[in-house]
């Protein structure tokens, strides 16, 4: 059982952090719709690598700062201050996004390759993204910091990371109106999102001085 909580964190994990719209996924699905599936499956698994490495680093930095109760209180205070500030500029303050394409010239698989690897290394989201992930779900006791565990909960980042952008690749254009819609409300998708992590953090910090 210790080692299905993991890699179903690891997973779900992955799923919140990267099905929003953005420059990897969105990329990968332009890709496919110009060049096809195996240019784009050469695409994600240049991305997915950086994504396994920026994992490890940050459950690393976090096993440091979880030795430290007081980093990790200040960790989710620290939390809850960005994903409340995140929930509050999606809800209220930023534009609807607009559906922007963008011509891709080059065409090489390598080349694909080496573009998805680019586009993850450059996106630092992943590291205290998965850092706050670690540190919050270890403190309700669904994680654990021993090489098992982390390679585990790395293992369903890396499933869940390629199943998202294996729907984008294969679903996001074949479903013009749903994409529409989503890409019309993908910031309150977004603020939702964030808005329900913020009150799982906020709940956590009340008991801990509670």
């Amino acid at each position: 059982m210790n080692y299905i909580t993991p890699l179903f964190f690891g997973f779900i994990s992955a799923i919140i952090g990267i099905i929003p719209p953005g420059l990897i996924n969105m990329t990968a699905a332009k890709v496919n719709h110009r060049e096809g599936k195996r240019n784009a499956l050469w695409f994600v698994l240049g991305a997915v690598i950086i994504i396994c490495f920026q994992v490890f680093f940050a459950i690393l930095f976090a096993k440091i700062i979880n030795r430290r109760p007081d980093l990790v209180t200040l960790m989710r205070e620290i939390g809850f201050g960005i994903f409340a500030t995140l929930t509050v500029y999606f809800l209220w303050l930023a534009k609807k996004p607009k559906d922007k394409s963008k011509k891709i010239d080059t065409k090489s698989k390598t080349k694909r390759f080496f573009l998805g690897m680019l586009l993850s290394a450059l996106n630092f989201f992943p590291i205290p993204y998965y850092v706050f992930i670690s540190i919050t779900l270890a403190s309700f006791k669904l994680f654990w910091f021993d090489t098992t565990s982390i390679f585990i909960f790395v293992t369903g980042v890396v499933v869940g990371s390629f199943l998202v952008f294996y729907f984008y690749i294969s679903f996001f254009n074949k479903i013009e109106d749903k994409r529409d819609y989503i890409m019309k409300n993908m910031n309150t998708i977004i603020g939702s999102i964030t808005g329900l992590i913020s009150i799982i953090t906020l709940i956590n910090i009340i008991k801990y001085y509670w």
